[in-house]
């Protein structure tokens, strides 16, 4: 009798993996592609806050959060939603600068603890329709989210004295966004996308999550793909 044939000819183990080939690089093309949505998206959120300063200041010659609640009445025919967005009370918790002086009072990462000018910013441009999201500063969907859930905000970068102060050590511009929860590896393309590729210099910067006002910024090479960082931009 004919001995039966044990185990696979060369053949199938050959096609077995070409198979197995083409799903791996499926899903690593996959992979791909969703962190390079994510990173579109990041830099999208960061082109369109600028683009939410312009259009305010375009329509009524002020700076979104820097306006209190008489100028909102003007602008929009009705009291807003709580709080009154950005008159002195807003300005004193910010501890820098006096309500319609042209700049952002506050941190771009102030909370509902601390209803900075920054704070408010979200209420004013969302009042003249120039972005989606609530106008209650107490709903919890309040504060928009980055592509991958960290928080974004804007400042003028004046400190208490009035001086400037920007979150970055050594950052120009006159107004900054910012945002947290950044993993290194997007920070780096975020950075070779909108400005140089130096994560250290430029109009975009990097400091590592947790930082406080007046880090100097992390160079390209220390910055760590798996790791998070706050990523600014100057405008």
């Amino acid at each position: 009798m004919p001995r039966k044939q044990a185990g696979f000819t060369l053949v199938e183990i050959a096609i077995v993996l070409v198979i197995i080939g083409l799903l791996l690089g499926g899903v690593l093309k996959g992979q791909e592609l969703i962190n390079s949505a994510k990173i579109k998206n990041m830099i999208n959120d960061i082109r369109s806050t600028s683009t939410f300063v312009a259009g305010y200041q375009d329509r009524f010659r002020a700076f979104p959060g820097d306006q209190n609640a008489a100028q909102l009445v003007t602008n929009f025919g009705a009291t807003p939603v709580t709080p009154f967005g950005g008159g002195a009370a807003v300005a004193a918790s910010a501890g820098a600068g006096a309500n319609g002086n042209g700049h952002l009072d506050g941190n771009w990462n102030d909370l509902l603890a601390t209803p900075s000018e920054s704070f408010v910013f979200w209420q004013h441009v969302r009042l003249a329709n120039l972005a989606a999201g609530a106008t209650d500063i107490n709903d919890p969907n309040y504060l928009p989210r980055n592509a991958d859930g960290g928080q974004i905000g804007i400042e003028s970068g004046i400190n208490g004295a009035g001086a400037a102060a920007p979150f970055i050590l050594g950052m120009r511009g006159s107004y900054y966004v910012c945002m947290d929860g950044v993993l290194g590896r997007y920070a780096k393309q975020i950075d070779t996308t909108m400005d140089d590729g130096n994560t250290a210099g430029g109009s975009v910067q990097v400091v590592p999550t947790g930082s406080v006002r007046g880090a100097a910024a992390s160079g390209t090479a220390a910055v760590v793909d798996g790791s998070q960082y706050i990523v600014c931009a100057g405008f």
